[in-house]
């Protein structure tokens, strides 16, 4: 029997499916593709979730299947940097991971752990009542049923289960192309560009009346380079990008030709700031793309993923019958609550990049200024990371963050109570729920690796609320 059904096998999906057989619950994933996608997307994992994956005791099967680990890099914002190198430690971190391999890394990690995984399988239709989900599907030998207590929709931005869950995406979509390859360039000298017909060229970001051309050298005669301008014509991004489509937006945007002879990566992103109106409808949720799409590259994984480590623990506690009253929609205060900061600083790049006159410039040179400061730069990488304080029970200013343990403390997916002997006699009750682990300091976390409670009254108020 499957207790949760997911639709799609995207990171996110495949994410919420090892994060569910961790907690006990039986899930089902339901892919329309009749093969995983190999495509280039996103070229990096970075954020909370590394955090998260290292309390599981996973980071190092995803660090080791990284191209490189950039442990306090410079990450683009809004045509400027954040520059993370001089911290030792760093708000905001990332490895370089193609999005094909970590989704072969979380669907092996998935199956590892219990989970079933059908490609070639569309949702066509799906109705609920007060017990179960009916969703109807397609597959290759036909069409077919399913009940389910609860239905999960990681299905992109053109989602399925939130159109026939009647979930709105109000937001906007912005007229910007982004494309971004990973190329070899036989013009690279000294980490400079010497174009024929431009001349040379330094590192970062050069806008003209067309648009915007960025690159940086990423390795032997090789350069990160992006494109962003204006364009009329719509595109799907799932059609791959080929090395001739970047050569003549480059062309475009600097009005020379950048002699390119082989590529690593190739992706194209439009731009758009979106989110669903809820992310919970009765037994039907919405998590990653299907939930929310941000105008900017790099936080679009970190925040589906999360979403997910939220809500499994979650459903689980529902599909148990153990869940208290309310928890279920939880998700939604706290993950809608996350999406619409990422939103925030997301939209605040698009009015930083967009800009082509003198008073932008201004705005970016000040803002470069501003973040070349210790405490505004770590405030921006907390929110380039996913930092975000839940609202809940509890005044302790730890309440609801996110708690930076050590690798490993939850790998079982469960609460955790750290504390001496008497905290921990005080949730004796809670023993077949909750981990119990002598400690000299006294927190109590969720499976999330969010503080529920930390040192003072209250905790079984909070084991009553969460557990």
């Amino acid at each position: 029997m499957t207790d949760v059904l997911i639709v799609g096998a995207g990171p996110a999906g495949l994410m919420l499916a090892g994060e569910l057989c961790l907690a006990g619950v039986r899930p089902l994933v339901l892919e329309r593709r009749s093969e995983p996608w190999e495509g280039a997307r996103a070229g990096g994992l970075g954020g909370q979730i590394l955090g998260l994956l290292r309390m599981r005791g996973e980071l190092e099967r995803f660090e080791a299947a990284a191209h490189q680990p950039l442990p306090a890099p410079r990450f683009p914002y809004g045509g400027v940097h954040l520059d993370f190198t001089g911290l030792e430690d760093a708000p905001m971190r990332a490895i370089g991971l193609p999005q094909a391999r970590l989704e072969r890394l979380l669907a092996d990690r998935a199956r590892e752990l219990g989970a079933e995984i059908r490609h070639g399988h569309e949702l066509t239709g799906l109705r609920q009542d007060e017990h179960t989900v009916t969703a109807e599907v397609r597959g290759p030998a036909g069409a077919w049923t399913a009940e389910v207590p609860y239905l999960v929709g990681c299905d992109g931005p053109r989602s399925r289960v939130r159109e026939l869950a009647g979930i709105g995406f109000p937001g906007t979509t912005y007229p910007e192309v982004n494309r971004i390859g990973r190329v070899t360039v036989p013009c690279l000298d000294g980490g400079e560009l010497d174009i024929p017909g431009r001349g040379r060229m330094a590192a970062g970001f050069t806008r003209t009346d067309t648009g915007v051309f960025a690159f940086g050298p990423a390795g032997d005669q090789e350069i990160l380079v992006s494109v962003t301008l204006d364009e009329e014509d719509t595109y799907d991004d799932d059609t791959p990008m080929t090395l001739a489509e970047l050569g003549h937006s480059i062309r475009r945007v600097l009005g020379a030709e950048l002699p390119m002879t082989g590529s690593t990566r190739l992706s194209r992103f439009t731009f758009k700031a979106r989110q669903a109106s809820a992310y919970r409808s009765g037994r039907v949720f919405v998590a990653g793309d299907a939930a929310h799409l941000f105008p900017a590259t790099g936080v679009a994984l970190n925040a589906g993923l999360l979403d997910t480590v939220n809500l499994a623990w979650k459903l689980a506690a529902a599909v148990r019958g153990s869940a208290p009253a309310g928890l279920l929609d939880t998700y939604h205060a706290e993950r809608h609550l996350a999406g619409a900061r990422t939103l925030l600083h997301t939209q605040a790049q698009v009015a930083l990049r967009r800009g082509l006159d003198p008073a932008a410039d201004a705005l970016r040179e000040i803002f470069q200024e501003l973040v070349a400061d210790e405490q505004p730069l770590r405030r921006m990488g907390a929110l380039l990371a996913g930092d975000v304080r839940y609202p809940g029970p509890g005044t302790h200013p730890l309440a609801g963050t996110f708690w930076p343990g050590e690798p490993g403390l939850l790998r079982e997916g469960r609460p955790v109570l750290l504390g001496p002997e008497p905290v921990l006699a005080e949730a004796a009750e809670w023993k077949d729920r909750v981990d119990l682990r002598p400690s000299d300091r006294a927190v109590l976390l969720r499976p999330d690796g969010h503080v529920a409670w930390a040192d003072g009254p209250g905790l079984r108020e909070a084991l009553a609320y969460w557990f």
